[in-house]
Formats: structure tokens, sequence, C-alpha cells
């Protein structure tokens, strides 16, 4: 595998999201300041979120992955498959929204909101367009098109980021628009509206490749196409259902005001930790299509080996950074939301088995054997409801943490042991060994001893650690000849 490749496209596709992160965090001091944790208003912005990260994976419904598959096939044309694909998820789009504003106030009522129906009906229109964008975007990362897909992010970044600004900065201080404020839960509400408005300004740029749809309909590929999506579906939904089940469960676990407190207590602290799924998201964009375009005879078991060995090296620099500039990171949310801060390495963790299993599921995606991925991601997620469900009501969001922390990290061992076994892979294991217990070592002396000493000690051991850390990482690099 020649890893400059790699990181060539993970630095294009993963320079939007290290942006867009970074600008975000900047919005997470913005809204833990400006909105009381004792409003619930943060916890009202984790739960809808949660619910859209699920409706928008039934909306694409494996879409963005077979659209790769389809495309690379020799004797498939690749603008009818773009099309089908666009097509299909903007015909299920249309269908959602009709249903939901049409049952608008029962929905509303049964998701805890019928005293704001115009929630549900926002986030509704975000996540019907959402989806159709997906396939648009997936078509650009499949084209290596990474300039176009990097501006067009940044388009909904950028004004994201100022009208926020603008909401809790300008707004807010209007002795005129308190009444506002307080009718949208602390402002909570008009973090929505600014989401609307920058998506569908994302719509309209999109314009030359919505015009991909007018190539054509091809039923029998696209029946072929969803023989292909729906396990991918199933997979997704369970996927989904682990990282956001917490954050839909939560509250109605622990109902009343004092719920949607804990969800955004743990919702903030979370926004901490998501440097981790920053970095599995950015490798993601630029291995998948590698992946694919580089397999068409479904035999290069290298490629996946030295793929999951980086993933493991880099991810665990990243929690360790985390870890040793907690002091200085814990500002970026409001000292409301600080009780928190125990279950961030819990959360990092779960990321980082999240990104392996999301490695090793290539054997079944190669083999076609897509149920597997369904199976094993149903195995997990079962058992991070059944954690939540358990001791939700004993522990309050710690049992969130550590539900993820077993919904991806036994999927995870399956899928390599079972993976081993369907489609062997020449895994590092030593390498990947070596570079878990330093690490290990290193997190339990800043668990034990570093986080005890002063923030600026702790910084500047921590600064040590991560520079020998580092040094490692670069000599198994060269040895490995990989750049």
């Amino acid at each position: 595998m020649n890893l400059k490749s790699l990181a060539k496209d993970t630095a294009l596709y993963g320079l939007v999201s290290i942006v867009g992160r970074f600008l975000n965090y900047l919005l997470v001091p913005v809204h833990t300041y400006m909105i009381p944790a004792e409003s619930g208003g943060y916890g009202i912005v984790s739960n809808l979120y949660a619910y859209t990260a699920l409706f928008l994976a039934l909306l694409t419904f494996g879409m963005e992955t077979t659209l790769f598959r389809f495309a690379n096939k020799p004797d498939t044309d690749d603008k009818m498959v773009y099309s089908n694909a666009l097509r299909m998820v903007g015909g299920v789009g249309v269908g959602f929204l009709a249903l939901v504003f049409l049952l608008l106030h029962p929905i509303s009522g049964a998701m805890g909101y019928g005293a704001h129906p115009e929630y549900i009906g926002m986030f509704a229109l975000i996540t019907a367009q959402d989806a159709f964008q997906a396939v648009m975007f997936s078509r650009l990362r499949q084209q290596r098109r990474p300039i176009r897909f990097v501006a067009l992010k940044l388009s909904f970044i950028v004004p994201s980021v100022l009208l926020n600004l603008f909401i809790f900065y300008v707004l807010k201080r209007m002795p005129s628009m308190q009444g506002l404020f307080e009718q949208f839960n602390a402002g909570a509400g008009l973090i929505f509206v600014a989401n609307l408005i920058c998506t569908t300004m994302v719509s309209l740029l999109f314009i030359p490749e919505i015009r991909g749809i007018a190539y054509g309909f091809d039923k029998k590929l696209a029946k072929e196409m969803l023989g292909y999506s729906w396990p991918l579906l199933i997979l997704s939904l369970v996927g989904v259902l682990n990282q956001v089940s917490d954050k839909i469960m939560l509250p109605k676990l622990m109902p009343g005001e004092d719920g949607m407190v804990q969800l955004g207590i743990y919702g903030a602290c979370v926004k901490v930790a998501m440097i981790m799924a920053l970095l599995t998201q950015a490798f993601r964009y630029a291995y998948e299509p590698i992946v694919f375009a580089d397999n068409k005879d479904r035999n290069n078991p290298a490629t996946l080996a030295d793929g999951t060995k980086y993933f493991i090296i880099f991810t665990l620099l990243a929690f360790l950074a985390v870890m040793f500039y907690l002091p200085l990171l814990q500002r970026f949310i409001g000292s409301d939301y600080r009780d928190g801060l125990g279950v961030i390495p819990i959360v990092m963790m779960a990321e980082i088995f999240m990104g392996v299993y999301f490695n090793l599921s290539f054997w079944y995606k190669l083999t076609d054997q897509n149920w597997w991925g369904a199976i094993i991601s149903a195995i997990g997620v079962a058992l991070m409801i059944a954690i939540n469900v358990l001791y939700v009501p004993k522990i309050g969001y710690w049992a969130c943490a550590w539900g993820g922390f077993a919904g991806y990290g036994v999927p995870m061992l399956i899928s390599y042991f079972l993976g081993q076994k369907k489609y062997p892979i020449p895994y590092d294991l030593k390498a990947i060994g070596k570079f878990v217990l330093i690490g290990g070592a290193m997190f339990a002396l800043y668990w034990f001893w570093l986080r005890t000493l002063p923030a600026w000690l702790q910084m500047l051991l921590g600064t040590v650690l991560l520079g020998l850390y580092g040094l490692a990482a670069w000599k198994e690099i060269k040895s490995n000849k990989a750049i």
C-alpha cells in the first residue's frame, strides 16, 4: 500500500472535516456558555441531532457505498448508477417529508416535542436534504474531486458558524429578542433555524450535480443496487443506533427536566471527544474509494492490513493528545457541563473501536456478504441498548459511555475473528500490539499520576510523552517503507 496516496487524499478530505470540526468546536463554548445546563436546551440539541442521524441512515439506505461499488464495475455505466441513486434517494426523501408534515403534531407529541412541532418540521427538511446531498458528495468522492467536495462542505460550515455567532452574540443581547429566546429553549431552537438555512443554501449550490438525475433510470440496475444496499441499510441503522440511541433513550429513561439536563452535560463532553470521529471520518473518505478502486479483483489484503495498522497507530496518538491537553480542551465547554469530563476517555476508545470495526468490515463488503455486517452490528447495538436500559436509571450518562464502549468493542472482536476465517488478512498484530501497549502505558501514567499535577506541568510532560510516541510511530512507518 502506498501510504502517500492515502495520506494525500486523507489530507484533502480531512481538511474540511478538520476545519469544520474546529469551527464547530468554537460553537461548543458559544452554546454551552450561553445556554444554561439547567435549561435543558443543549440536551434538546443533542437529542434532535441524534434523531437526525438515525433518519439520515434510513433515507440514504446504503446508497453511498452502493454507488462506489457499482460505479467501479467495468461493465456498468457509472452515470446511470449515479442517476439511479439520486432518483431513489430523492423519491424516498419526498415521501418522508409528506408523511412527517401530514402527521406533524402526532409525531411531535410522541417524540416529546408537542409544544414545539416546528422543531420536528425543521429537522425533517434538514434530514431529507442531507440525504439527497449525501449521494452527491459520494459522487464527488468517487470521481476524486476533493476540491469541489471541500468547497461545498465549507459553504455550509462557514455560514452556519456565522449565523450561530449572530444569534447568540447579537440577537441575544437585544432586549426585544428575550422573549424569542425564552420561547425557543434559551435559544436552542434558533440553532435549528440556522441549520435549515445553511442546508438549503448548499442544496442550491449542488444544482450542477443534481442535473445528473436527468441521465435516466435503469430498473434492472436499480434492482441490483437495492439488492446490494439493503444489508447496508441494516448495517448503517444499527451502526447509527450505536452512536445515537443513548442520546435518544436517556431522556426516556430519565423523564422530566433532569433527563435533558444530563443529556446536555453528556452531549457537551462528547463534543470534546469528537476529535476521534473527525479522524475516522477523514480516513474513511479517503480509504473507501481506494479500496474499491484498487480491488476490482478482490485480492489486495495488504491494503486492508496496512490501513488498519496505521489507523490504530494514529488514532492512539490523537487519544493521548486529548488526554494530555484536557486542562486546556475542557475550557471549550461551560463550567455547568464539566461534571461529565470523566466520560471522555471512554467515548474516545469507543470511537477507536468503531474506526477499527470499519476497517475490518471490508472483508464482507468485498465478498458481497454485507448481511454479516448487519448481524455483527445488531449484536453490538443490542448490547449497548441493554446497558443503557439497565444502568441509565442508576448511573445516568455514565451508562451511555460504557454502552458505546461495549457496543463497538464486541463487534470489533467478532468481525476480526470471523473475518479471518472468511477472508484472511495478514494484519501486523505484532506492531499493532506494540503500539496498543505503549498507548495503554502512557494513558495509565496520565490517569494515575499526570492528571494530579498542575495543568501546565501535566501538559508539558504530556508533550514529551507524545513526542516519544510520535518517534516510535515514525520509525514504524519508515521501517515498512510506507512513505
